[in-house]
């Protein structure tokens, strides 16, 4: 006897690309799709409970981007959201060869920032949503090191990497021009 799988149809907009529709279970996690149905295997599921945000993912919604664990919310939750995977980030060309790395994946590799990699997209996506938050509503020079800290600090790297994806990050941001004001409004 077979026991059939309860699926429900789901469509996905991520870097700009639309997948499905693929027929998905109501409980499957956005990780699992994103592995298993659309071969985007660049978030990596770290702890399957949400705490290390190894499998974090940029939603691009009104109130700007913001970062959501894959390992712990279900693919359906993301229908009709934006969605940014690491693979992402990147400029390609036509035929999809990496031409250009993102600034924050550049930095990251300028400062040697990472070392066994596993938790490296997630860094990527929460220092991308920080750049990009700044660029909205930039910070004071003397809150910079506080909101680095803020913004990575959710993020475990278990080869301890943290000072070289910090220092990479506050480079970045301190070079990069309209995210930190000279003095506090």
């Amino acid at each position: 006897m077979t026991i059939p799988i309860l699926t429900h149809r789901l469509t996905l907009r991520i870097n700009g690309r639309d997948y499905g529709p693929i027929d998905a279970p109501p409980e499957m996690m956005l990780i699992d799709v994103l592995h298993e149905y659309l071969g985007l295997t660049g978030t990596r599921f770290g702890c399957g409970q949400g705490v290390c945000h190894a499998c974090t993912v940029i939603v691009d919604g009104d109130g700007g981007p913001r970062e959501v664990r894959s390992c712990i919310t279900g693919a359906h939750w993301f229908a009709g959201k934006r969605i940014r995977t690491v693979e992402g980030h990147a400029k390609r060309d036509d035929s999809g060869k990496i031409v250009q790395l993102s600034p924050v994946q550049q930095a990251f590799l300028d400062h040697f920032s990472f070392q066994c990699g596993y938790c490296t997209p997630g860094f990527v996506n929460a220092a991308t949503v920080l750049m990009e938050k700044l660029a909205q509503s930039p910070i004071a020079a003397d809150e910079v090191e506080a909101t680095i800290t803020d913004a990575l600090n959710p993020h475990l790297c278990r080869c301890t990497g943290y000072v070289r994806y910090y220092q990479a990050v506050k480079e970045l941001v301190l070079k990069t021009p309209g995210l930190v004001r000279e003095k506090a409004p």
